[in-house]
Parts: structure tokens; C-alpha cells; sequence
């Protein structure tokens, strides 16, 4: 996937030390999303997945030092192991947010996975920076997930 220039997207692509079934699960099962959802430091304490085309998810997040927030979307493509397609929308939205489309992609490379991620379009550069930082130490966590249990 290519952005155009004018549009703000956020990619980025990962390798996972873990068989694609398994980064799949962690993707999609509550119990797994739970333990790496999130920026370092917030925790995912409820986490709802209706894992199937126009299902819903609905996640409370909470920072360290603040107070709880929901993100929620609709499932736009299921594809146990290759693929998954989501809206993201923050409740109670920023001025600056609308929803976007989150796209990821995993090859399966035997033991390890490759998860391309993709999210657009984003309304400003902030809200965009703001998203990839999150994503960045979500992955990182998700990264720290599978290595132990692979």
C-alpha cells in the first residue's frame, strides 16, 4: 500500500517472531489483545471482539495517570491468518480525529510473520504522529508477547 502524498497515512511493517495462527490469535482474541493493547504503560481492562465482517470491537483503555477512554470500530475484512480490516474511531473524539481504516496484512515466513499495518487517513499530522507513537510500543509489546511464547 502506497499513500498518496496529500493524504496522511500511517505504515509500518514488522516482523514477529511467532507462526502466523498465533499473531492472528494475539490480534484478534480479547485475553491476548488485553496483554499488548495500548501505548507503554496503559492497560486494555475490557476488550470485546465481534470477529466477523460488520462486527464491532470496543476496547477501554487506560493511561497511567488519567482518565478511562473506548476506542471502537467495525470489522471490514476477516481472513484467518492472512488479513484483517477495521474502522478506528475514538469515543468521545478529539476535535482533530476522525475515523480511519486500519489494514493488516501477515505473510506467513514459517517461524516468524511478517504484519504489515497501514492506517488512514488521518485528519492532521498530530493525530497521525500521535497514532504511530501508540502503534509503535503497541507492536513493541505485541513483539515482547510472542517472543515469550514462541
Amino acid at each position: 500500500m502506497t499513500a498518496q502524498p496529500s493524504e496522511l497515512a500511517l505504515q509500518m511493517t514488522r516482523v514477529i517472531r511467532a507462526p502466523r495462527p498465533l499473531v492472528f490469535n494475539a490480534l484478534t482474541e480479547p485475553d491476548e489483545l488485553a496483554k499488548w493493547w495500548g501505548p507503554s504503560g496503559f492497560t486494555a481492562p475490557s476488550v470485546e471482539v465481534d470477529l466477523c465482517v460488520g462486527g464491532s470491537y470496543r476496547f477501554a483503555m487506560q493511561p497511567p495517570d488519567g482518565d478511562l477512554f473506548y476506542l471502537s470500530g467495525e470489522f471490514r475484512k476477516v481472513d484467518p491468518p492472512a488479513h484483517l480490516a477495521y474502522t478506528f474511531r475514538w469515543e468521545d473524539p478529539d476535535p482533530d480525529d476522525r475515523e480511519t481504516l486500519v489494514t493488516l496484512s501477515l505473510q506467513d515466513l514459517g517461524e516468524t510473520t511478517e504484519l504489515v499495518f497501514a492506517q488512514r487517513t488521518f485528519a492532521t499530522e498530530p493525530r497521525r504522529a500521535l497514532h504511530e507513537q501508540g502503534w509503535t510500543d503497541s507492536f513493541d509489546r505485541l513483539q515482547a508477547l510472542m517472543s515469550r511464547l514462541a
